[in-house]
């Protein structure tokens, strides 16, 4: 599954254009290497967020197919910083 729609449907970032904008920026990493929007994620890589004042990183537990409920949503991904 593409980074950008990982980050959507996990509901990590609310919006699929504001995931692009965060990876077409340099702010979203996978495995601490900078990441466009269309990498493939597989399980256990760890995609790493930095905003301003904080840096988020997250561990892909499991990549769904299609979209997941909002329940759901929190288990495709384990917290590692917040």
């Amino acid at each position: 599954m593409r980074l950008d729609k990982f980050l959507k449907v996990s509901r990590i970032i609310k919006r699929r254009t504001v995931a692009n904008d965060a990876c077409d920026s340099a702010k979203v990493f996978v495995n601490d290497n900078p990441a466009k929007p269309a990498k493939q994620l597989k399980e256990g890589d760890i995609i790493t967020i930095e905003y301003k004042v904080k840096t988020f990183r997250a561990k892909v537990l499991k990549i769904p197919q299609g979209n997941v409920s909002i329940n759901e949503a929190s288990s495709l991904y384990e917290i590692i910083e917040d």
